[in-house]
């Protein structure tokens, strides 16, 4: 089985120090390498592009499960490169987060990565190659429904039914600069939305336009007077609403 090959690779790994975002995947690799023969130690990287839901949830299931946590910061605020949003900006901030794990730990760092994961553009991954980060999801075959799968049967039902959680900074398009301004308001305005919605992806978008909010088409008749007092009370201009698009503020051919 996946999960007994998933075991195998965290045992032979050794002492593992887990990249742990507050997203389904590397929250349910933390609790599979928990239950393996492995010294296992969390790290969750703060900082402006990341929701403090997603750290709240690392700390409290850090609490209910007993992991060893350990909360850093993620270091990409102080990489120039990073903040210019290029289009390989995610290689910077994984680089900048290895790094900031390496000088707290000799343990080989693991990352949540799954095989879905392969299919795309992912300039992390590079950043994670030249660290010697290993993916143990990826090294056993396994893909996002299976990891969901695996979260259920161990009865974490938060985990196995949540949404995408890529970083606050995903919303805003390449090419405009990263400020954590823009991102406290991409956290409001997420967080104010799946208040009122419910679950599933909701995305409020920094584009070139203005911001633009992206919900499920069920939800696309919503009034957002109160979103568009939200933005345009940071200076912002309301942009309206668009039917959810996975990746839709990265542009590939931006320089």
């Amino acid at each position: 089985m996946m999960t007994d090959a998933l075991k195998s690779i965290l045992t032979d790994i050794g002492d593992v120090a887990i990249a742990v975002s507050g997203g389904v995947d590397s929250m349910t690799l933390a609790y599979l390498a928990s239950e393996s023969d492995a010294q296992v130690e969390m790290f969750h990287a703060v900082s402006p592009a990341v929701p403090e839901a997603a750290t709240a949830r690392v700390k409290a299931h850090a609490e209910t499960a007993g992991w060893r946590l350990r909360i850093i910061g993620a270091g990409e605020f102080d990489d120039p490169d990073y903040l210019k949003n290029p289009v390989n900006r995610c290689y910077f901030c994984k680089s900048n987060l290895y790094a900031r794990i390496m000088t707290a730990t000799d343990a080989v760092i693991c990352s949540g990565a799954n095989t879905g994961d392969l299919g795309d553009y992912r300039p992390g991954l590079g950043a994670a190659a030249e660290k010697q980060v290993r993916h143990p999801f990826i090294e056993a075959g396994i893909d996002k429904p299976v990891i969901r799968a695996l979260a259920a049967k161990r009865g974490l039902d938060d985990l196995a039914v949540l949404p995408a959680q890529p970083c606050l900074a995903s919303r805003v398009e390449t090419g405009i600069a990263i400020n954590a301004d823009d991102l406290a308001l991409v956290d409001a305005v997420e967080t104010h939305l799946a208040a009122r919605l419910g679950a599933g992806d909701i995305r409020c978008r920094v584009t070139h336009s203005g911001v633009r909010v992206e919900l499920p088409e069920g939800a696309l008749g919503t009034d957002l007077t109160d979103i568009a007092d939200m933005v345009q009370s940071t200076g912002r201009v309301f942009a309206g609403a668009a039917p959810y698009k996975r990746g839709s503020a990265f542009l590939r051919g931006a320089s």
